[in-house]
Parts: C-alpha cells; structure tokens; sequence
C-alpha cells in the first residue's frame, strides 16, 4: 500500500510513527509545506519568556528521525500539495525548492495538514509590527520584535493570549491586553473563574481591557497604535491570538466538511471518501458532551486521532473515542484545569444546564499547608448527567480535569460524582475527596431545584 500524508504537526507525526510500528512494508510519503516538522507550538510562550532557551528544542520529531523509522517512509520538506484528485487517487505537488511540479498516486490519503490563525477583520492587521502566532517562525519573529520593545500589545483572550500575557509581565514588559469579542476564556469557563484569572493577571500588573474591541492597527517605525471602539492604545508590538480555523481548502468539495471548514469523519477517522482520513487541526472531534461534531484544535485530540488513523488505514478496527476538550493553563503560581462544556455554552447548545459551585481546601488544616480550590460543576437538569467542569487553584488541579473528562465520557451523574470512590490520606486529601464534595454540592442543589 501506498498512503500520502498532507502536512506533518502532531497528528501527521503520530500517523507516521504508527504505520511504521505495525505496517512497515507500507510506503509513505509524507508532504509538508514547511521545512520543518512536529512543532510544539503550546511552548512558544515559554521561550519568549526564556524558560526554554532554545526554540528548536521545541521540535520532538524531525525528517531524519521519521525516516529512520523504516526504509519506506520519505518525508518531503518544502512540498506543496496543489491538488488532489481523489477519483483517481493522485496529487499534484510542487517542490518549492526546486521548483518543479508533478504528480504522484496513493492508495490512501491523509489530511493532517493543521489549521491557520484566524486573522480577524482589523483594517492594518498585516503591517509591520503586527504579529500572529501559530508556528516556529511566528515565535522567532515575535522574540526579535519584542527584543528592544518595552510595551506589548496582545489582542485575544484565549489560552495563547493570556499565556503571553503571562510570560511578558514576568520578563518585565509592560502589557496591554485587549478582549472584547467575548469574554475572557470563554470557551473553557464560565465567569466566576474567569473573574478569578483577571484578578491574577491585574495583580501582576498587566493592563486588562477585556471590553474593548480592536478596530485598526497603525505604525511607524518605532511603535504600533491599537485602536479601539473605546480607546486608542500606543505599544513597540502587537501580537494577536484570536483562534484557529482549519487548513482543509485542499480538499473542499471533494469530502464533507462542516460549516466551519473542518473534515468531518467517522468513528475510525475516515472522511466521506472511504480512502481519505484525517486528523488533528483540520478535522473535526467528536464531543462526547453534545454527541456532535465540534472544532477543538488541542495536541491532544491531534496525536489521539493520528495514531487512530494509523491503525485504521489497514482496516477499520479501533474507534475514536470522542472528547471532552479537557485542558489546562498554569497561571503565575496557578493551574487552571477544564473538561466539557461551561455553562454558558451548554445553554447556547439547548440544554437545561446548572452550575454548582464550591470553593474548599484540598486537604485538612492541620496540615502544614494547604489551599484552596474553586470548582465549578456543570450538569443537565433534566437527567443529572455531568456535562462539564472547571478547576482553579495554586493546588495542581490538572489530574482532576483528567477525572471529571472520563466521567463525562461515560455519561456518569453529579449523584455518582457525590460517591464515586476516591482514596483518603491527609496528604492529599479529606475523608470526603473534594470532588465528591463537589457531586454533592451539586446533588443538593439540584434537589432544592426539584423541589421548588
């Protein structure tokens, strides 16, 4: 078999690695754009703020390392695929660095060719001193700007925004954060918790204006104006963050994509046409908390669907699972830690959703220490199921996303949550794990809701 693989970030990189473990007669050809593969774009925030020194250590997999894998895998740097013709299974390509264009056959096809920064309708959003970030040269390019720069402008209020936002109040820049669109981490909570991150970024000195939106960008040599529908804003750097779409023009009209652009694919990762799969940025995920198709651009999603296509091009055998969308941000001397919907969006989605929230200490006080913990549960009146939670804490609250994601993908109840076993050890927590406090605050409340 002969299997072409269109773009090559983390789930292209995961559909290599397992076609060579369990097929390695297989020839693959990998094509990729870029010179380069397999970057971890979630630590561009870390180098610019110096934790990592060097920004290549960010690349985990490289052409030499994929080819030495096996003596059928080619990796194609610097190659553009123009086309696909699917009726009759071939490419047309370019090399960019020769020049030349050809066409190629494939048995199977993968589309993992990722997502591009959505660059919002801001008249002067292209000229200089107006940076995205998404990639490797994204991050050199802001590293160099910001070099001599002394005020940052970031527009964007997701995890990437306030993740800058974060790295250059540490580095000793003075911020201007803009977020008008929506509110600030919409997508990953509700507003109690969000209030909690603007507090933290206020205490740290960053000049949030979350109710503003970006109309214009201006500059000159030296500095960049941001102009607001409130005010107008100076800055030596702009950097705007305001989301992903994905990357799938390649192949539009030929498979079914969603409204918003992304591939929409089966169980196994197959698109419309049985012999194109895809995965990572450009496809879409199934989210387990709906029971449909969502875009949710994470590595995690990515890497999970690329080892499934690698297994499923020989044969569908192994199902994708869905997702919960489970993430987590570290904030200063905090992690912030979600999983499913908030409420804001289980409503948006027709269902009859409550929020139970409850603020405790991990574990007991007569420990040495101990901290709090903000948690916000997000569960369906109508049958009680859990459809989503947010954790907030100087506590590492990362794993209790992890357990909260797999009981939503099971559809478990906040009267489960209340009892469900959790171990006890004052160390990390009280005879009643927080969680289970959490399912039975809200058990209660639901049942005062019914009640009334």
């Amino acid at each position: 078999m002969r299997v072409a693989i269109v773009g090559c970030t983390h789930a292209g990189t995961a559909v290599v690695t397992q076609i060579a473990l369990t097929h390695p007669d297989t020839i693959v050809d990998v094509y990729e754009r870029r010179g380069d593969i397999s970057f971890l774009s979630c630590g561009i925030s870390l180098y610019l703020e110096g934790v990592v020194k060097d920004p290549n250590t960010l690349f985990y997999a490289s052409k030499a390392s994929l080819e030495a894998l096996g003596p059928n895998i080619h990796v194609h740097l610097r190659h553009d695929v123009l086309s696909v013709d699917s009726e009759h299974h071939t490419l047309a390509i370019q090399d960019l660095e020769a020049g030349n264009k050809y066409t190629t056959k494939y048995d199977k096809l993968v589309i993992s060719t990722g997502s591009y920064p959505v660059i919002p309708p801001i008249q002067g959003i292209s000229i200089p001193r107006v940076l995205m970030c998404k990639n490797y040269d994204d991050a050199l390019a802001i590293k160099e700007t910001a070099a001599d720069a002394r005020r940052i402008a970031i527009v964007g209020g997701g995890y990437i925004g306030v993740e800058l936002a974060e790295a250059y109040s540490r580095t000793g820049h003075d911020i201007v954060f803009i977020n008008g669109v929506r509110r600030l981490l919409s997508h990953y909570v509700d507003e109690p918790i969000s209030q909690q991150v603007e507090h933290e970024l206020a205490a740290h000195g960053v000049d949030a204006h979350l109710h503003e939106m970006a109309l214009r960008f201006d500059s000159d040599d030296q500095q960049v104006y941001v102009q607001t529908d409130k005010n107008e804003w100076t800055a030596d750097l702009a950097v705007v963050c305001v989301g992903f779409q994905p990357m799938t023009e390649l192949v539009e009209g030929q498979i079914e994509l969603n409204h918003d652009g992304s591939i929409h694919v089966n169980a196994y990762m197959q698109s419309s046409n049985p012999d194109i799969y895809a995965a990572g940025d450009a496809a879409a995920v199934h989210f387990n908390p709906t029971g449909k198709d969502a875009y949710t651009p994470l590595a995690t999603n990515a890497v999970r669907q690329g080892k499934l296509v690698g297994i499923n091009l020989f044969g569908n055998k192994v199902r994708y699972m869905g997702t919960q969308a489970t993430s987590a941000l570290r904030l200063y001397d905090h992690t912030l830690a979600c999983s499913g919907m908030t409420q804001e969006r289980a409503l948006q989605h027709g269902f009859d959703a409550a929020a139970a929230d409850l603020t405790i200490d991990y574990r007991p006080n007569f420990m040495p220490t101990t901290a709090a913990i903000s948690m916000r549960l997000v569960y369906n009146r109508a049958n009680r199921r859990i459809l989503g939670a947010q954790f907030y804490s100087t506590h590492d609250v990362s794993e209790t996303a992890n357990t909260i994601s797999v009981m939503i993908q099971n559809r478990n109840t906040i009267d489960e949550l209340a009892y469900v076993d959790m171990l006890f050890n004052p160390h990390y927590d009280h005879p009643w794990h927080y969680l289970n406090m959490l399912g039975q605050a809200a058990a209660a409340q639901a049942d005062r809701d019914a009640a009334n």
